[in-house]
């Protein structure tokens, strides 16, 4: 099927996944150091800077948006968190963005090793079988995210230099944008 569909499949998914790390590792990392790596530690980098790149835009522009533009629109005065609790969620995120980042690098590697199979295209799988394997995928990643989580809270010394710090804020008055957790009802 794959050969009707453009050819290997996972010569297609590695020639896209070394553009990507060529792009942005080319961009970001001075050199050529980063081309003798293996692949998996290129995508895993790949994978890192982007996550930054998105955690701080997205945070930024969240808090130039409620604190400064939307002043007292969606938040009172007295629930803005200070600069230094922001300052703490951010080097909290920053220490556990590597972490983070290898879920997909693994689900790359996955692709890639030839253990699961990615489509280009969704006529390649039809739609209802789109839909399924979205569903299985997601069940798999919020799977892996709740387990994650759950060994962030059962091994101590992750607890204790990673993850106490981010339930110190569940305040109202301590969230931001840079929090990483919801309040809920």
């Amino acid at each position: 099927m794959a050969a009707a569909h453009g050819g290997d499949y996972l010569g297609r998914f590695l020639a896209e996944t070394e553009w990507y790390n060529e792009v942005v590792l080319s961009a970001v990392a001075p050199g050529n150091w980063w081309r003798g790596l293996p692949h998996p530690v290129q995508s895993w980098i790949r994978n890192c800077v982007g996550g930054y790149l998105l955690y701080y835009i997205s945070g930024f522009l969240w808090c130039f948006v409620i604190y400064y533009w939307k002043r007292n629109a969606y938040i009172p005065k007295d629930s803005v968190p200070t600069n230094e609790a922001m300052r703490k969620q951010i080097i909290v995120a920053s220490r556990a963005m590597p972490l983070y980042c290898a879920l997909p690098t693994l689900s790359e590697y996955m692709i890639e090793s030839g253990w699961t199979r990615c489509f280009f295209s969704i006529s390649e799988v039809g739609v209802p079988m789109y839909f399924i394997n979205l569903a299985l995928y997601l069940t798999f990643v919020e799977f892996g995210i709740y387990w994650m989580h759950r060994e962030l809270h059962d091994i101590k010394p992750l607890y204790k230099y990673l993850h106490a710090t981010h339930h110190i804020y569940n305040k109202e008055n301590t969230l931001s944008p840079f929090a990483g957790k919801i309040l809920l009802p």
